[in-house]
């Protein structure tokens, strides 16, 4: 399945050199951007990446790779446990969730990219994947970058104060090493601004489609970042939402 909007178009890996560049950019996106020693034959892999498919997003005129992603299907929650979050989040509540559900994770674009069409691209392949299958929730790990609190206390008061997961979903701690910014922010009045801006974009996606978050955040170390569970359940995105996206996915 090939999308193509405007400059870049989305397409699934289909070889190992597919899957190796995926890996090179994650490694760029994830552990180069902190300083890294340049190396050109660095990836970023793990034993999930064969259980996954793998998008690349490409400029059309170059044909660079300017972004990635993974994701996983599953038939309910019943699977959870095959997820690459419930590595770090106890998710047994969610084992109760009856209908087909996909992780996405390992989302990043190239550090020399920053143009939002490349977002919009990656959604739009998604929301056509997700009509074709009847997925009823998507989720995964949104980033921060970094592994200090500092700095993103605003944006953590804000995913505090208005996305908290419903009770019935909501992650438990699993990991060591987290941040409980529900209960260490509980009395911090977020600035809307700083709290925006601190907000990963793909995050802020999530919660304009009407996403949710885990009351914590995990400390990867491995990765050099923050991350909070994110789940989208497909039937609370507004329809106006919505149109958008199909538009997009064509």
């Amino acid at each position: 399945m090939m999308r193509k909007t405007g400059r870049y178009r989305a397409r699934l890996a289909e070889t190992g050199a597919d899957l190796q560049a995926a890996q090179r950019l994650r490694w760029l996106a994830f552990i180069g951007r902190r300083g890294a020693a340049p190396d050109q034959t660095a990836l970023d892999a793990d034993d999930h990446d064969a259980a996954c498919a793998h998008v690349l997003i490409e400029d059309q005129r170059s044909g660079q790779l300017v972004a990635t992603f993974r994701f996983l299907a599953l038939a309910s929650g019943a699977e959870i446990e095959r997820s690459y979050s419930a590595r770090h989040y106890d998710l047994r509540k969610l084992k109760e969730f009856a209908g087909p559900m996909v992780e996405m994770g390992r989302f990043c674009t190239h550090p020399e990219y920053s143009d939002p069409d490349i977002l919009r691209v990656a959604w739009g392949w998604m929301t056509a994947y997700v009509d074709a299958h009847g997925v009823q929730l998507l989720f995964g790990c949104s980033s921060f970058m970094g592994t200090e609190t500092q700095g993103y206390q605003d944006a953590f008061a804000l995913l505090r104060q208005r996305y908290l997961a419903p009770r019935c979903w909501l992650p438990r701690v699993k990991s060591p090493k987290v941040f409980r910014f529900a209960r260490a922010l509980a009395r911090f009045t977020p600035d809307p601004r700083r709290a925006q801006a601190g907000l990963p974009p793909l995050l802020r996606t999530y919660l304009l489609m009407g996403g949710w978050v885990s009351d914590h955040a995990v400390v990867d170390d491995q990765l050099g970042t923050l991350h909070v569970f994110t789940g989208l359940e497909i039937a609370a995105i507004p329809p106006a939402r919505q149109r958008l996206l199909r538009q997009v996915a064509g």
